[in-house]
């Protein structure tokens, strides 16, 4: 396996992982009734991150290993950056937020700003996916 199978392998884990994320995971959180949100919040919140680490540290790997292996084309480096657009809006945006949704409940503001940051990763996964099939 080269360090670009390696990216394309781990993006496209990456873009199935968010395709789930957008289209069956946070739908279904958002229909959660009121009154057992902190429940379904905190239960979605330990399971997530049991799946989340694993994508993202594949993803980070591959990276890492195709920017050490060099050379590095446009392509490539395009790849790697929608990587990037969805790992920093996971860390910056979404995981911060369902941290205050945990604390503070659930209220329109917050969902939106999950949402929005959500369709940020499914772009990143999207390009770094597309990317590296070009490669």
């Amino acid at each position: 396996m080269t360090p670009v199978d390696a990216l394309l392998a781990a993006a496209a884990l990456h873009l199935g992982f968010q395709m789930v994320v957008t289209g069956v995971v946070y739908p279904a959180l958002a229909e959660v009734p009121d009154d057992d949100w902190s429940r379904a919040h905190d239960a979605h919140s330990r399971r997530i991150t049991l799946v989340v680490g694993p994508v993202y540290g594949l993803l980070a790997a591959a990276c890492l290993w195709v920017l050490v292996s060099g050379p590095i084309d446009a392509i490539v480096l395009t790849s790697i950056g929608g990587a990037t657009v969805s790992a920093s809006a996971t860390a910056f945006v979404a995981a911060p937020t369902h941290g205050e949704l945990g604390r503070a409940g659930r209220n329109e503001h917050l969902m939106s700003r999950l949402r929005s940051a959500d369709r940020v990763r499914l772009c990143g996964a999207v390009v770094c996916a597309f990317f590296a099939l070009s490669a």
